[in-house]
């Protein structure tokens, strides 16, 4: 394309109009494109935004029955060294290692068993009773299913809520089978609260 402040002076002064008329043509019109495609663009986002807004609009006109009292507002922001501690415990329980499931544990716990079991205070005193437990096993072997990371956003707390199946076999030759569903909340990389809930299958 020829520039128009180029042109030599011997050029005469009609043909150097038509050019700078033609150049700056062509530059509106493709300053014109630009703007149509950015304004189609900007529409576009501007659609998409409206459709979300509008199922958020949707979704919050519906009236549930009840109002949690804790919260529902829950991501999975919770590392994997936490959830490593958690699969860790379960591994130190199956495979009898009371020492590497007490590492696992902060200096108090918090227990509601699936047994009935309840414990609040130091883990230490808590380790006798399920060394006493573990001792009366023979055999255990845990099958997990799934593994949720699960990050409150009202307190900042972490948890990791696990399903599994677990058989536990005693040394009086009684075999017990159940699937599980645990809560356990991990505050500094331990274990400082733990919720089960069984369900007992049929052998």
């Amino acid at each position: 394309m020829l520039n128009p402040l180029s042109i030599p002076d011997k050029t005469p002064s009609s043909l150097n109009t038509i050019i700078f008329n033609q150049f700056f043509k062509t530059k509106i019109f493709t300053m014109k494109k630009y703007i149509l495609i950015c304004i189609s663009f900007v529409v576009a986002i501007a659609a998409c935004k409206s459709k979300d807004e509008t199922k958020t609009a949707e979704s919050s006109n519906v009236q549930l029955p009840y109002t949690a009292g804790y919260t529902t507002d829950f991501n999975n922001h919770v590392s994997d060294s936490d959830l490593l501690v958690v699969l860790n415990s379960y591994k130190y329980w199956e495979t009898g290692d009371l020492k590497g499931l007490r590492s696992t544990m902060g200096d108090s716990m918090y227990v509601d068993a699936s047994d009935g079991f309840r414990f609040k205070g130091l883990t230490d005193s808590l380790m006798k009773d399920w060394q006493t437990m573990r001792d009366s096993l023979s055999s255990v072997k845990i099958t997990m299913d799934v593994w949720l990371k699960n990050h409150s956003v009202k307190d900042s707390s972490n948890y990791i809520n696990v399903w599994y199946k677990e058989i536990d076999t005693y040394k009086s030759g009684k075999v017990d089978s159940a699937n599980y569903e645990d809560d356990n909340a991990v505050q500094n990389g331990k274990i400082v609260w733990f919720s089960s809930h069984k369900q007992k299958l049929k052998l």
